[in-house]
């Protein structure tokens, strides 16, 4: 597989000065020109591409920093890694290093989908299962550049490898936001128009993107889009044509136990339904990375570090009464007759070993019970009159037995409190799956969300700043305002 590194990865290689010279005779390694030659060699690169999705300082821990504990549900032990309970205070600085961690894990997994789109194409091999895996490539350089685009902003747009120390790439200016958005829906199209739907999905490589993952990041991207100033006048009716996409193709449902979309020996299609994209993870003695999440959420009496607790507020007052079977999944405040810090228990493995990172819990990216949510978020933003919005929503609550009474068509939730109770659900329903800050943002409720729990949110925390490293090693790059 080709050695793939960060832009400042790179720098320090051609930057850095050696005192004494080194002669070494290579015996066997592997660039573009002789890996790319089979279609072995494409199924083993976009392998590659999807673990590089695994390390801890991406989605395997850096996630939620990044995308939770700026929020109301999820916090960081308060006496440790200050790193963590910095991005829980809003305190943003550029030499944070889970910041550090996002941008660079990014621009890894850039790199590694810019290699397979340069390098698969020439492939003698079957065309279908050839595109299906650039298919894959170009919705996870989507996803990495969605995920860019809503923490930074304007960012570098790297299309292609970086071949040599003279490449004009190497030290890249930011681009434009709305560029960098028009690109991120160009290669998720592409994504959706050439990867195998989800049954057609050879069992041996099952957890490879489907194209109704592309489909479903596809009104994630509308949707989010359509909240900035970059928006379209399109772009929520293109989500709502999206969401339908998915709804329509008959392919996902929703598991009629909520507790099952979570289980470990249900992670595949067609026995899981309705997570839609996940990054894998394996058990122990697989020869996969395992997940450290159940460790990282588990209070020492379950046997793991407690490193991350829930809100006490969202765990007190976050699901009404009738709400029981999700509130009991995803939290609890016991271990046994035990009274603990409440915590997320959403993630359990039976097979971990308590004290280990050892489990084989997914992180779900996409699931239908958010295409259900969006499609009613769609709905409302074209047309607040429209009764059919509620439908996603009530089918989401029908599933987590919220009594009828109760739930949103019934109660004639009015459009003055739509946002707030959608927010409420999209809580509830997607609690701590790494879409707090992005709805609070989206739907514009994070100074208020944030003032609750004692919170200044000022405006330029909207966007994280350009961690330290990059700007030392690229000086084209100029700092967000305000750091």
């Amino acid at each position: 597989m080709t050695r793939h590194i960060t832009l400042f990865a790179i720098l320090a290689l051609i930057l850095g000065s050696c005192k004494k010279e080194l002669t070494e005779t290579p015996y066997s390694f592997q660039t573009p020109s002789n890996f790319y030659k089979t279609a072995a060699d494409a199924q083993s690169a976009i392998n590659g591409a999807l673990s590089a999705l695994t390390p801890q300082a991406y989605y395997q821990r850096t996630i939620y920093i990044m995308t939770e504990c700026p929020g109301d549900c999820l916090q960081p032990l308060l006496t440790q890694n200050q790193e963590r309970i910095d991005m829980y205070k809003l305190q943003y600085t550029p030499t944070n290093p889970e910041i550090t961690n996002w941008w660079q894990n990014s621009y890894k997994l850039i790199s590694r989908a810019n290699d397979i789109i340069a390098h698969v194409p020439s492939i003698s091999m079957d065309v279908p299962t050839r595109n299906h895996i650039l298919g894959n490539a170009y919705f996870l350089r989507g996803m990495a550049y969605f995920d860019l685009v809503r923490s930074f902003g304007d960012v570098p747009l790297l299309l292609k490898p970086i071949t040599s120390p003279s490449d004009t790439s190497l030290f890249p200016k930011r681009t434009v936001a709305a560029t960098v958005y028009n690109q991120i829906i160009s290669d998720l199209k592409y994504a959706e128009a050439n990867c195998f739907p989800e049954p057609k999905i050879p069992a041996a490589s099952k957890g490879m993107v489907s194209s109704g993952a592309a489909s479903a990041m596809l009104a994630r991207v509308y949707l989010q889009r359509a909240s900035t100033a970059w928006a379209d006048p399109a772009d929520n009716q293109n989500a709502l044509t999206e969401c339908n996409t998915v709804i329509n193709s008959g392919v996902y449902s929703l598991m009629s136990v909520y507790s099952d979309v979570f289980n470990v020996n249900k992670k595949y299609y067609p026995t899981q339904t309705e997570v839609i994209f996940a990054v894998q993870f394996g058990s122990n003695g697989s020869g996969t990375t395992q997940n450290i999440t159940c460790r990282m959420f588990s209070p020492s009496p379950l046997g793991g570090s407690g490193s991350f607790v829930a809100n006490t507020n969202f765990y007190n007052n976050g699901y009404p009464v009738y709400d029981t079977m999700r509130h009991n999944w995803n939290l609890a405040n016991k271990v046994g007759t035990t009274t603990v810090t409440p915590f997320i228990y959403k993630y359990r493995d039976p097979s971990w070993v308590a004290g280990s990172n050892n489990s084989q819990v997914n992180w779900i990216v996409l699931r239908y019970a958010d295409v259900l949510l969006m499609q009613s978020e769609a709905k409302n933003n074209l047309n607040p009159a429209d009764p059919t919005k509620f439908a996603g929503i009530d089918a989401v609550q029908q599933r987590a037995k919220v009594p009828a009474a109760n739930q949103f068509s019934a109660t004639n939730v009015s459009q003055a409190n739509f946002v707030d109770s959608l927010l409420k659900e999209r809580q509830r329903e997607l609690c701590v799956e790494g879409h707090r800050r992005w709805d609070l943002i989206r739907l514009g409720r994070y100074k208020q969300i944030e003032a609750g729990i004692g919170m200044n949110l000022q405006d330029h925390l909207l966007l994280m700043p350009i961690p330290q490293t990059e700007l030392d090693a690229n000086k084209n790059l100029v700092q967000n305002t305000g750091y």
